[in-house]
């Protein structure tokens, strides 16, 4: 299937503005901010524990990585799971949902590698 007939199966015939503004708000709102994408990319790297992804992602506070992980599991973008040992385990693993974007996440990383390379060119 081309770009243009993955397009044409997305977009609405006619084309409907306020129904794909919608849905791009939509997806804004879910994923959108500072945190969330790179919170699942730590998940998908094998992060599990709030530490871990804490660590593996400069500058996010406790406070928001709590915020964004309940919102994220809010949304169905991750699974929490609480095992009651002794101290008790709490783990985090990305859900099929959220692997559903994970080809638009790829396209994301390749567009910003070279953006980057085009902006170091200027």
């Amino acid at each position: 299937m081309t770009k243009q007939e993955k397009a044409a199966a997305i977009l609405s015939n006619p084309r409907n503005q306020q129904e794909e503004v919608q849905a791009l708000q939509d997806t804004i709102y879910v994923l959108g901010g500072k945190w969330k994408l790179p919170i699942i990319n730590s998940l998908c790297n094998g992060n599990k524990r709030f530490r871990d992804i804490e660590r593996s992602i400069p500058g996010i506070t406790t406070r928001m990585l709590s915020r964004e992980l309940k919102e994220m599991e809010a949304n169905q973008l991750l699974k929490r799971t609480v095992t009651p040992d002794t101290p008790v385990l709490v783990e985090y693993t990305v859900t099929e949902y959220c692997r559903s974007f994970g080809d638009i996440i790829l396209e994301m990383i390749k567009w910003g590698k070279q953006h980057r390379e085009k902006i170091r060119g200027i």
